[in-house]
């Protein structure tokens, strides 16, 4: 019977090539689409789950409301992993990293090994605990787990690093050089195996000890200044709500109140009612913490899970639809058959499964055909995600996958028409009143409307993305950021030698201004945040959250940030005086603000100037308060240069960095580029929704057109006697034509408003943006008229200008 079933199955297939194709064709390009989607979905769950104790480990994480809106940081003290650990017997291990670029060592280095005199760049250093080891129990190529950072000045590198510096060797003693610094030399105390990919801390090739480091003095039991993620590994059946509310209660009363109280924090008490602590689990860490201020962490979103997952699904659906249109829309050329069988003796459960054998064989081409169409657009798919997915042809999962989708997909698609195909009645289909029947069908005319409306939200969605990313690329920022170059890794020729790069490189005649500073308004360089009061004032006003930069006399100038009112810094200035843009003025209620002075609970800083406001962040985020006081951070040296001949600029610049550190290549990357990167997220969500919008209206136009061709056959007799009758090629394109337009209207008008409310919701991320304009609704339900327009037009205008004869002859 089965045999049977998928013969008839064949040659429907091969009898109806046209309708065959555009079946297979939709079903394949959509099942590419999911398939590349569910590999991305995949790979983004299953992150952090290969540590052997993956489900006690969590991530201590704070929740502070702050004007109505809850922030949530993973920063904390150094004291609070020995707290935790003393405090709370649920807790058995409590360790501590630290991967703020604040601090010298974490973020980037130039490294070498001791024997060796060439500096080589390198990024993914962060300080550890010997604790944070234990509990994340990553394997070991070379050393001991237990001991590898128990010593003072000891690394940990991954095996990559280690086979890079020391190839074919036990690297365990050997010593390395950060910065050309040989006062602290680091001995390698363990070789790690390669965090994998799906790691959120994959990124971290080098773990410096905390034995015995202490940035300032003091800072090891200073409960005032948060710089440490916190991870803990719970006992077995702890009650993590409950150890929550005891963690809450007992590290603020015990050791928060009395540092804010020691320092006359205005209402204590009342501020740390704010703070609660959660735990959150290690494996939620890379999907959740799109809300967490732990910027040093590469991360993704649950959200975008969500919304591909949507996507997949529409587009899934989209496809099916094709398939139930056509199926019910050729109803009348399967209707004699039907009939036919009915009459010979066939039931209509075998009638079922006749028809579903076809959907089933449908679906199996399609996916064979989609899964080959994935892996060939895969490359593209991993620059757009930026992912590195592989197809796993060979994963046992992956078969038995792809042949359940199939039959489920095929079911999908194939049941309504199987039901409804098997209901005809004989006596009427030998009478002849089932072949009028199809020309109109609410049901297929409503799932054209939800495909073009699938259709219209992602170019809705892409036009604003579009906009969004223009509006923030090209928007005033408060700063010059073109032709501007960002030499790096500078510390390593020290303060002097820094000075002296500066001095040579304002000598050629090719660079406007030169400026000596690692704190920069584009991510990935230092940020230092600081809570500011006016003088007098911090123990009755709860002060500004700010920033705190140090800069050179150049930097206004070499950045073109606005000077408002008072001076620049003079150079080599000692006043101790601060520059501070608007919003800190705006913040303090400081009148006339020249000469005024702030504090951070310490040194009186006279304010000196003001600036103009300037996003030093992502538009993601309102601009903060900052203050920029006068010093040497001396690992990034910018240089504003004329425009014109830019190789001939870079060379004269390499030849001076050449002949002050020969044995360090010369590394650089240009403001605007790093400004751009920024947004590297919005752009490639903008990319994705536009190859979505692309492939749904492709999938949408192929049933269309499939339907304006079955349409045009079965009004052919009509068409025949209106031109016999008069009628022009334009008023009978007209006709044919206006009833799948009217539907795009349709669906224009619903796609807006959820287009809208989607737009606005994903808008709500950014303090800067631009309001969703009118005519994004007209531009796209005008190319969706077009595109639909184009599609059936052909059919329309073929039957409009077929010779009458050939239609009514057999009348």
């Amino acid at each position: 019977m089965i045999k049977n079933y998928l013969k008839i199955a064949i040659r429907q297939l091969r009898k109806q090539k046209m309708y065959s194709a555009i079946k297979i064709g939709g079903f394949a390009l959509s099942i590419a689409a999911c398939l590349l989607i569910g590999l991305y979905i995949k790979n983004e769950l299953s992150y952090d789950q290969s540590y052997p104790d993956a489900n006690r480990i969590y991530r201590l994480v704070e929740y502070y409301t702050h004007d109505g809106k809850v922030e949530k940081g993973d920063d904390y003290p150094a004291p609070i992993a020995k707290a935790l650990k003393a405090d709370f017997p649920e807790i058995e291990k409590s360790g501590r990293m630290m991967p703020n670029s604040l601090f010298p060592g974490a973020g980037s280095n130039e490294l070498r090994r001791a024997d060796q005199v060439e500096n080589t760049h390198e990024e993914g250093f962060t300080y550890a605990d010997q604790e944070f080891l234990d509990i994340l129990k990553l394997p070991m190529v070379y050393g001991d787990r237990k001991t590898a950072l128990a010593e003072p000045n000891t690394m940990v590198i991954s095996k990559r690093k280690a086979d890079k510096y020391f190839p074919n060797q036990n690297p365990i003693g050997k010593v390395m050089y950060l910065n050309n610094d040989q006062t602290k030399p680091y001995r390698v105390g363990g070789v790690m195996e390669n965090l994998p990919e799906t790691s959120h801390l994959q990124q971290f090739d080098f773990l410096l000890t905390l034995n015995g480091v202490e940035f300032y003095k003091g800072e090891q039991t200073n409960w005032n200044a948060s710089n440490y993620p916190d991870y803990l590994l719970v006992r077995p059946g702890t009650n993590i709500a409950q150890l929550e509310k005891k963690i809450t209660s007992d590290i603020n009363k015990n050791y928060l109140l009395p540092a804010l109280l020691s320092i006359s924090y205005k209402d204590a008490e009342k501020e740390l009612q704010k703070l609660s602590f959660r735990l959150q689990p290690i494996t939620a860490i890379h999907l959740n913490s799109y809300d967490v201020q732990d910027e040093e962490f590469k991360r993704g979103d649950i959200r975008f899970i969500w919304l591909f997952g949507a996507v997949a699904l529409f587009i899934l659906t989209i496809a099916c639809i094709n398939f139930i249109n056509l199926s019910t829309a050729k109803s009348a050329n399967r209707a004699k058959e039907v009939g036919l069988r009915k009459v010979v003796g066939s039931t209509r459960f075998s009638l079922i499964n006749q028809f579903l054998a076809e959907s089933m064989l449908y679906s199996a081409i399609s996916f064979v055909v989609g899964s080959l169409l994935a892996w060939a657009l895969l490359p593209y798919f991993n620059t757009l995600a930026a992912t590195t997915l592989v197809m796993p042809w060979l994963s046992p999962w992956f078969i038995p996958v792809i042949l359940l989708a199939s039959v489920v997909v095929g079911t999908m698609a194939g049941i309504y028409p199987a039901f409804y195909l098997s209901s005809f009645k004989p006596v009427s289909v030998l009478k002849g009143s089932i072949s009028t029947g199809s020309k109109n069908s609410v049901l297929r005319n409503g799932l054209v409307v939800f495909q073009f409306t699938a259709s219209i939200i992602l170019i809705i969605c892409t036009f604003v993305i579009y906009n969004q990313t223009q509006y923030i690329l090209n928007r005033d920022i408060g700063f010059d950021k073109d032709q501007v170059l960002m030499l790096q890794g500078t510390n390593t020729l020290g303060n002097d030698g820094v000075k002296n790069l500066k001095q040579d490189l304002l000598k050629l005649s090719s660079v406007k201004s030169v400026s000596i500073s690692d704190y920069l308004p584009v991510e990935g360089t230092k940020r230092n945040g600081n809570t500011l009061y006016n003088e007098g004032k911090s123990k009755v006003e709860t002060g500004a959250d700010s920033q705190f930069w140090i800069i050179d006399n150049d930097y206004l100038k070499t950045f073109g940030v606005k000077l408002l009112e008072g001076a620049n810094f003079s150079a080599d200035d000692h006043s101790g005086g601060v520059i501070v843009n608007q919003m800190m003025v705006r913040k303090l209620n400081i009148k006339n603000p020249i000469g005024k002075a702030i504090t951070h609970g310490g040194d009186r800083m006279p304010i000196i100037g003001v600036v103009k406001d300037f996003n030093y962040e992502s538009m993601k985020e309102q601009i903060k308060p900052i203050a920029l006081y006068y010093g040497i951070s001396p690992s990034i040296v910018s240089v504003k240069v004329n425009g014109g001949d830019m190789k001939n600029t870079i060379d004269q610049i390499s030849s001076v960095w050449k002949n002050l550190s020969p044995s360090q290549p010369i590394r650089y990357s240009f403001l605007d580029e790093r400004f751009a990167n920024m947004y590297a997220d919005v752009q490639r969500m903008g990319s994705i929704f536009t190859s979505f919008a692309v492939l749904a209206i492709i999938i949408a136009c192929l049933g269309l057109f499939a339907l304006a061709a079955f349409m045009a056959e079965q009004r052919s007799r009509e068409i025949g006697i209106r031109k016999v009758l008069g009628a022009s090629v334009e008023s009978i394109t007209r006709l044919l034509s206006l009833d799948f337009i009217k539907l795009v209207a349709i669906a224009i008008l619903v796609a807006s408003p959820i287009a809208w409310w989607a737009m606005t919701k994903w808008l709500e991320d950014f303090s800067y943006r631009l309001p969703i304009s009118w005519w994004v609704f007209v531009l796209a339900g005008a190319a969706a008229i077009i595109i639909a327009l184009l599609t059936v037009s052909f059919q329309s205008i073929k039957a409009a200008i077929a010779n009458p004869i050939k239609a009514l002859r057999s009348e």
